[in-house]
């Protein structure tokens, strides 16, 4: 079983010097719970980090900061754990529990962002 095999194709992604605002509304329109950052590296679409519901609670809301002057650069949560389409599922879900991670972006032989891998459509 490969990653490429059960991840989601479909990927909502958002640039880093977006207003987290932007995010924000990206998951409540979309009905996701984080967005990917994205950078374009040769023409690839590149996962630099992510952004979950979590962090907008954490980083944004609960200290009172403001959505819309903050950057998704401010709040991402890095170093991102990715995987590769041909990894193993069972050795990357093991991978993401001992990070403690729900969500990884996967990406092709090239880098290049192709889906992403959630517990939750897993076991879901």
């Amino acid at each position: 079983m490969s990653v490429g095999e059960y991840c989601n194709r479909e990927v909502i992604v958002v640039a880093s010097d977006e207003p987290v605002r932007v995010a924000a509304e990206l998951m409540r329109r979309r009905h996701v719970g984080d967005v990917v950052v994205i950078e374009e590296q040769d023409g690839l679409t590149v996962p630099t980090g992510i952004v979950t519901d979590r962090d907008l609670v954490v980083e944004v809301m609960a200290p009172g900061l403001s959505p819309d002057e903050l950057r998704v650069q401010d709040i991402v949560t890095e170093p991102l754990l990715t995987a590769r389409e041909s990894d193993s599922l069972p050795e990357t879900l093991a991978h993401m529990r001992r990070r403690g991670v729900r969500r990884a972006p996967v990406v092709g032989d090239d880098g290049g962002l192709v889906g992403i891998l959630t517990v939750d459509d897993i076991i879901g």
